[in-house]
């Protein structure tokens, strides 16, 4: 069989397996009526595992012990000879350590045509961390990493004897793009002063519609976003509640608006608002003394 009829293998939905989850492999060939088999590079060896006429081949509670190299050949013929393969697909087991954390500098946060820079850390000392996209199909191994696009990323860890075992993967990271819109206003609802006994109800609006508005704290991320109500003029609002005021509301707050079509492409940030707690002595009245 010539080498242009050498099979190749893929893995559904991706090579990079958690522990106890399952893979399919499948073995892609352009002839029909072949015979399929699945066998493991060990070492220089490879050890067959399965036979079938089928060419789908499911691994059910992945274990660390199916990490590695894994490949296809077939036979159009009981007395055929098989194929040879193409390159070996790397099944990955993730999970098996503990997770890394994920951080940006400066910010997730980004201007259009600003750059940011992906950190992962970890206590454990890993030889290599992987950058990966969410719904993509690249994992990017370096340290530090810059991502190509604005999206949401996790990253693992891995150490140099065994390759094919990641840990956990980290909570994830938004990167997101902002100046992509026109600035919405923000506004405090009962001004930005603050008393203890009322509470805080920041508004977040536009004069045409965006699909969702997201809040931020200076100095802090941007964890609180609610979706639109919209006028019958086309304009838009969000009301976002923040309790009663103490000192831990105090700060500048901005928001930023979105569209659902492109989550992470934002608006330019509002001007901010600032919002101050009045201290004790300013809200007693003064005690005259009595003659």
């Amino acid at each position: 069989m010539g080498g242009h009829h050498k099979p190749s293998l893929s893995a559904c939905q991706s090579p990079v397996v958690p522990l106890g989850g399952h893979v399919t492999l499948k073995c892609q060939f352009p002839l029909p009526f072949a015979t399929f088999k699945l066998f493991r590079r060990e070492g220089t060896r490879s050890r067959e595992l399965q036979r079938r006429r089928s060419n789908s081949f499911t691994i059910d509670l992945v274990s660390v012990a199916h990490a590695g190299f894994y490949a296809c050949s077939v036979a159009l013929c009981h007395s055929c000879k098989w194929s040879a393969h193409r390159d070996p697909l790397q099944i990955v087991v993730t999970g098996v350590l503990r997770r890394p954390s994920i951080s940006a500098q400066p910010s997730s946060l980004v201007h259009a045509g600003a750059s940011v820079t992906l950190c992962c850390h970890s206590q454990l000392i890993f030889d290599t961390f992987i950058l990966h996209r969410e719904g993509g199909t690249q994992y990017s191994q370096q340290h530090p990493l810059t991502p190509a696009r604005e999206e949401t990323y996790r990253c693992y860890g891995a150490l140099s004897h065994a390759p094919q075992e990641w840990s956990a993967p980290s909570d994830p990271m938004d990167v997101v793009v902002t100046g992509k819109h026109e600035k919405p206003h923000l506004s405090a609802l009962l001004g930005t002063a603050v008393w203890s006994a009322g509470n805080v109800i920041l508004l977040c609006g536009f004069e045409s519609s965006f699909d969702m508005y997201h809040l931020c704290r200076a100095g802090q991320a941007c964890p609180r976003r609610l979706a639109a109500g919209r006028s019958h003029s086309g304009a838009s609002q969000a009301a976002f509640p923040l309790g009663p005021g103490t000192p831990a509301q105090e700060g500048a707050y901005t928001c930023y608006g979105s569209f659902n079509h492109s989550p992470h492409e934002w608006s330019v940030p509002s001007d901010p608002v600032h919002l101050s707690v009045p201290g004790e002595e300013s809200r007693t009245c003064p005690v005259s003394p009595i003659h």
